[in-house]
């Protein structure tokens, strides 16, 4: 068994996110973790970029091949680009953080577009789209205001621009169907509002609640790492 980590959009280096929580899982259960490259993000090749969410599901479908048996983590964006890889046998379970089960045919942009208080992002004119009017200390108390400066200030330094096809892409496949997942609302998250979670976590086998802002893998490993040791313990 081992873990493999999608990270959220509009950012790049999913192992430097995930890495406080692989740590202390691998600390505590000897599973070991790897983080998918997300072309949208621009961690693969120049001319991958344009491929969006598409590439993203296929990068993870790579990732996949090469493991016998995973539990797949989904945060933010990262839901819909496991809902976009479809159904693989090496997964064996879903863990997903402030993250969306999306059904066959919704974007990224059109399940944002239900928040009364969306993240700001802007077009940058040349298919991408980036954050719009942070700094990092503004960034730092929307997405990440349980962390402490130090890591609000690198987690600013790991923001991007992503392909707009990331976004606008309908997805053709719902890869949480059928497959045991655990939904962790951030309950203090003020990115992806609550309400939005709780929805999408009633698609998932079960879910549970953390006092979190949106990346509890950063600020609460601990917390992170009590869930999927749960995962394993029902395996």
């Amino acid at each position: 068994m081992e873990l493999i980590f999608v990270h959220g959009a509009l950012v790049r280096d999913g192992l430097w996110w995930w890495e406080r929580t692989a740590d202390l899982l691998h600390e505590r259960t000897g599973i070991r973790s790897r983080a998918v490259a997300l072309p949208s993000c621009g961690e693969a090749a120049p001319e991958q970029v344009a491929g969006g969410l598409a590439a993203d599901a296929a990068a993870l479908r790579r990732e996949l091949d090469d493991a016998d048996s995973a539990i797949v983590v989904g945060h933010s964006y990262g839901g819909t680009v496991i809902a976009e890889a479809g159904h693989h046998p090496a997964v064996a379970h879903l863990l997903y953080i402030s993250s969306y089960l999306p059904d066959i045919g919704q974007s990224q942009g059109g399940i944002m577009s239900a928040e009364s208080d969306p993240a700001s992002i802007g077009d940058n004119g040349d298919g991408t789209l980036g954050l719009s009017g942070y700094d990092a200390t503004s960034f730092g108390a929307r997405f990440l205001q349980d962390a402490d400066v130090a890591i609000q200030r690198q987690a600013w330094e790991r923001v991007t621009a992503q392909a707009l096809a990331a976004f606008m892409t309908p997805t053709s496949a719902a890869g949480w169907e059928g497959i045991d997942s655990t939904y962790i609302v951030c309950g203090q998250d003020r990115s992806t509002s609550v309400e939005l979670q709780r929805f999408h976590a009633s698609r998932a086998t079960r879910s549970v609640e953390l006092p979190t802002g949106h990346h509890p893998f950063v600020s609460r490993p601990d917390l992170v790492v009590e869930q999927v040791q749960a995962l394993l313990h029902r395996a």
